[in-house]
């Protein structure tokens, strides 16, 4: 029997050699963690199908803030939970607002030294749980959407965010946000467009995270998971309106249509593992059916295979301790 002549097997004898020739790596830099700050809240409230998530008092997410500056990850991305919601999410253009107060402590407690990132959407705070706001049938009207949320951008951007994330998937959103944006002195502002965001069945565990009013679903202006080529329209018209990183989300189940964006652009391309990905991966290991770490290891490595550079994922500061051991 003749011996192979090639061995592949030499590159992977020890921990030593697979980390020389390791072609994807983890790094904190790369890694985003996303926080709900809550109103009204004086202890953290836990998001029970997310373990070891919570909703933030105000206090409490200073330390976290902090914290993930202290660990070198690469920002954070702020969520708001108000106590009152209304058909025209009013709470979201109010300065004293949860979120852009959040906005604002983050900033005062990082600086520069981490960048705050702010999601910038109408549905934490419609009562009636869309994206935008609705017209005289029930729909969501997108260009009525659009002037509040270019009032947004300039609010959150006012209120100390770096980044301003527009996720609600209106058309336009982007162009609308960048020219509000730099009518208002805010040309630095950078925009991480949620490019790619699919109607998905991952998100149930977020919507008890931000206390959800939703009614109906979104499939008319998220993307039908059955498209891929239509992602790439998305990025690009995106990009062309001025957006300065593109996202996919939700990440794992959508590593095809990653690969496929980064191959279709030149900007920094984003992807968000989300909550349905987390909790299904805490419940097994919960159950003892899974090694809970090289899961989770395993699950961002493929995000940054696909081609992510940047991973916005609840894991951030846990894998960031890990990694600096």
């Amino acid at each position: 029997m003749p011996f192979p002549a090639d061995r592949p097997r030499r590159l992977r004898q020890s921990p030593a050699m697979r980390r020389l020739v390791a072609e994807t790596h983890v790094q904190p830099s790369q890694l985003i963690l996303p926080m709900f700050i809550a109103e009204g809240i004086t202890e953290p409230r836990p998001i029970t199908s997310m373990p070891g998530v919570v909703q933030h008092t105000r206090d409490t997410a200073r330390k976290a803030y902090a914290e993930a500056a202290a660990l070198g990850l690469g920002g954070v991305m702020l969520f708001g939970v108000p106590e009152h919601k209304d058909a025209q999410g009013s709470g979201a253009l109010d300065p004293e607002g949860i979120l852009n107060v959040a906005l604002a402590d983050a900033r005062a407690e990082v600086g520069d030294d981490l960048l705050v990132m702010s999601d910038l959407c109408l549905d934490e705070f419609t009562d009636h749980g869309h994206c935008g706001v609705l017209d005289a049938q029930g729909r969501v009207d997108n260009d009525a959407t659009l002037e509040i949320y270019a009032q947004m951008g300039v609010v959150q951007a006012e209120s100390g965010a770096h980044v301003v994330g527009p996720s609600g998937m209106m058309d336009g959103q982007v162009g609308v946000v960048r020219s509000a944006l730099d009518a208002a002195g805010h040309d630095d502002t950078v925009i991480l467009a949620y490019a790619v965001k699919y109607s998905s069945a991952f998100y149930g565990p977020f919507r008890e995270a931000v206390g959800s009013s939703l009614q109906g679903d979104r499939k008319t202006y998220q993307q039908d998971p059955a498209n891929s080529r239509e992602a790439i329209r998305e990025v690009l018209l995106d990009i062309d309106e001025g957006a300065d990183i593109v996202m996919v989300k939700p990440a794992l189940s959508y590593l095809d249509v990653i690969a496929d964006v980064r191959a279709a652009v030149d900007v920094p391309v984003a992807a968000y593992n989300i909550s349905g990905e987390m909790a299904m991966v805490e419940a097994a290991a919960a159950n003892g059916w899974l090694d809970r770490e090289r899961t989770i290891d395993e699950i961002i490595l493929s995000i940054r295979r696909a081609g992510a550079e940047i991973v916005l994922t609840y894991w951030a500061a846990e894998l960031a301790a890990r990694l600096s051991r």
